[in-house]
This record gives C-alpha cells, structure tokens and sequence, in this order.
C-alpha cells in the first residue's frame, strides 16, 4: 500500500471516530435526558392519580369501587397506553393494555419495556385502602422518546456519509498534495539508479521533504564526482597499463634480438661487444624501471616521519654538489634560496630537486641555464625551478604528473627516462602536504614550482 494511500486512511479513520464518538455521545446523553424527563413527568403524574384514588377509596363509604372507576374515567388519560387497579390479582379497573406483573412495594417500580411495537414506561405502586390494598399499574406511552432517537441516528449516519464524502475528497486532495514531493523524490531517485546522473529535485517546499530533496541533489553532486573521478582512474590505470607494456615491450624486444643473435651467429669481437652493450643499456633500463614502480608502490603505502628543516640550505647543498657535473655538459646551474624552515623528509625531498633539475638538464641538449630559486611567502615556502630550454606545449603540462607520460618520447627514452619522475615528485609534494605546479612556452623553457608549508614559530 502506498504511503499515499495510507494517510488518507488514516484521516478518514481518525475523522470517522472523532465524529463517531462525539455523535454518539450526544445522542446517548439527548436520549437518557429525555427518558429522565418522560420519568420524572411519568412520575408526578402518577402520584396524582395514586393520590387521587387514595382520596376517593376514603370517602367511598360502600366499598364497590364505583366512585374509583368514575374518577380514572373523568381523568386525563393522554399518553397514557393503560391503567389497572388491582387487588388480590383481580382486577378492580382496567383500561387499555394489560401490565406486565411487578413485586409491588411501597414505594413507586418502576420498568421500561417493549411490547406491540410501543415502548412502554410502566409504574406500579401499593394504594392504601380501608380494607385489603390496591395495587395501581399506569402504563406511559414513551414512544416518541425512542423515535426521536432513531431520527437521531438516521441523520447521523446521513452526516456521517456526507462528511466521509467530503472529508474523504479534501483529505485524498491533501495526501496528494502532501505526497506530491515525495512522488518526486522517488523518480529522482529512480533515475539516478537508473543511471542518468543528471537527474536533480526542481522545486522543493521548504520544509522537512525540501531538505531531504537538497540533501539527495547533494549525494547525487557527490556521487557524479565519484563516478567522474572513478572514470578517470580508471582511464589513468589502463593509460598506466598500457604504457607499462609498451616501456616493457621495446627494451625486451632489443634484449631478446641481440641475445638471439649472439646465440645463433658468430660474430666479430666488435660486433659482440657491440650487442652486448645494447643489452647492458636495455636491461639498465629495465632496471630503472622497476626501482621507480618499486618507489611508487613504496611511496603509496609509507608513512614519512617529518621533522623541521632549513630547506633553504638542503637545495643549496645540493645544487652546489651538481654544479659541477651540469658545467661538464655546458649547462650554468645556479641557485639562489633564503632562509626557510618546513618539516621534509631531507633525501626524499632532495630526488624531487634531483628530478626537476635532470628534466630540466633534458630540455637542454646543446646547454643552457638553470636558476633554483627560493623564498618564504608568509607561510609557504616556494621553491622555483627555471630553464631556458625547448619548453613544452600548454596541453602537455596537465599530463606531466601521469606515469610514463613524456614529452618528447623519442628523446626522453634516449636520454634513458621512463616518464615516472614527475609522478614520483608528486606523490612526495602530497606527503610533504606540499604542491606542484608547471608553466612552459614552447622555446622559451619552462618553470616548476614548488610550495611547502613552513613551521610556524
């Protein structure tokens, strides 16, 4: 059963007993006051009469009763369904319809009953006479009293019908109404499950149904982003996959031709120094290779123990050190940094310095210039890496943190990179809480920023 459903039921039912109740105790109370009153009234006509046959029993000297019977005659008999004057069982006057026989007490018995269709309120009592005692019955017609009621109850369940059909109509309309959003919110819900991630609740009521719709559009935000950044994962994964069998393919490739060939041909001592080399170089690469999965998968599941560090005087140190093997190659490395306290991993942080300086010393085959630069920011502490070499086109700069993604792929694999480097830096940039961020033209170089929290004081 719908909910719908439900709350009009529930409205009819609560209207039907609420007006149930109300009615029937009023009918009741209309009734046993009106059948008090026909008492009461039944009552003192009663004691007239009883007094009255008292009266005339004392002054009838001969006993016969024929006095009694002339003075029930000449009394006012209206609503009244029978009279009996009895003694000894024998009737003395008798008219109408014979009552039904009650214990006779001194005072007034009192019996309602129904016989012949007429609801009969009947009045007994003991007559005192000069000789044996009389017993009087008085038989009242309360009739109307009963018809009254059922008029009652007859336009009770008229309204009664009436107010089903009307309350039933307005309280269908506002469980509709009410349910309405709710409707809403299930076909919503329906098509987010049914795969259209677009789906949002339009028009909410501001009230407790509002929030819910709000709060489902939200899950709905939350869960697009989720299935968009499980798209993506899964896309960099089999990128990663891909280009993980394609780094493997080349080198094993060349290993098992050059070695195939040492195997099956004899050849000069040039020619086998010559392969020999080529799998050397090959199988270094696989090597190199395989460290820097191994770094990554490290990376992924290590916890760094960070402690505070002059890093101005890390990337000092370390530019100092190299100085001199870049100037073998004609490259000027130069290196200007202030005074900055963070919290890093020295080694881990000095391979990203490393990295960024050998990608820069790519992007400069025929020499060139290398500034590390430097400062604290209120905070952050930024450290810049600039080249004046090849630089890069704009759409490459947002790949350049995916594995194995090159540039240049022909001459990064010949230069004996893998295109794991900058992803290896970034991941450390995330457990430093540090960033990482690129800026190339085409020709004119490229800058690599990075920024690292410092300690406050």
């Amino acid at each position: 059963m719908k909910f719908r459903q439900k709350m009009l039921l529930a409205m009819v039912w609560l209207l039907t007993l609420s007006y149930g109740i109300g009615d029937a105790i009023l009918i009741h109370q209309s009734f046993h006051s009106s059948l008090e009153q026909a008492k009461n009234s039944a009552i003192r006509s009663y004691e007239m009469t009883l007094q009255t046959v008292q009266l005339v029993n004392l002054v009838d000297i001969q006993q016969d009763f024929s006095s009694i019977r002339t003075a029930f005659d000449r009394m006012d008999a209206s609503g009244q369904l029978g009279v009996c004057l009895s003694q000894d069982g024998d009737a003395v006057y008798q008219t109408g319809m014979q009552p039904r026989q009650l214990s006779p007490a001194d005072d007034c018995t009192i019996a309602v009953y129904t016989r012949e269709g007429y609801h009969i309120l009947q009045l007994s009592a003991a007559v005192r006479t000069n000789t044996a005692p009389l017993q009087l019955d008085i038989l009242y017609d309360v009739s109307p009293i009963y018809g009254a009621r059922r008029a009652q109850l007859h336009t009770y369940h008229s309204v009664l019908l009436l107010l089903l059909l009307i309350g039933g109509g307005t309280a269908w309309l506002l469980s509709w109404l009410l349910t309405k959003p709710l409707s809403r919110l299930g076909a919503v819900a329906k098509r987010l499950g049914a795969g259209n991630l677009d789906a949002r609740v339009q028009r909410m009521p501001k009230d407790e149904i509002g929030a819910l719709g709000s709060e489902l559009n939200r899950m709905a935000d939350r869960l697009s982003e989720n299935i968009t950044e499980l798209q993506d994962t899964m896309e960099r994964q089999e990128q990663f996959m891909g280009s993980f069998a394609h780094e493997l393919k080349t080198p094993m490739t060349s290993i098992i031709g050059y070695a195939d060939l040492l195997r099956s041909q004899s050849l000069d001592a040039s020619e086998s120094q010559e392969a020999a080399q080529y799998i050397f170089s090959e199988g270094k690469r696989l090597e190199s290779l395989s460290l820097k999965l191994l770094d990554l998968l490290l990376l992924k599941h290590r916890e760094l123990t960070l402690s505070p560090v002059e890093i101005g005087d890390v990337v000092s140190a370390l530019v100092t050190h190299l100085r001199s093997i870049y100037q073998a190659r004609g490259i000027t490395l130069q290196c200007r940094c202030g005074p900055g306290v963070c919290r890093a991993e020295p080694d881990l942080f000095r391979s990203v310095i490393v990295n960024l300086l050998d990608n820069a010393r790519k992007a400069l085959p025929e020499g060139g210039n290398i500034y590390v630069l430097g400062q604290s920011l209120g905070g952050i502490y930024q450290i810049r890496v600039l080249d004046n070499g090849q630089g890069m086109p704009e759409e490459a700069i947002r790949h350049l943190t995916e594995a194995f993604y090159r540039v240049d792929k022909s001459r990064s694999r010949a230069q004996g990179g893998v295109g794991l480097g900058l992803t290896l830096c970034s991941r450390i940039l995330e457990l430093h809480e540090g960033t990482i961020s690129f800026s190339s033209r085409e020709g004119q170089g490229t800058c690599v920023t990075l920024c690292l929290p410092e300690v406050s004081e």
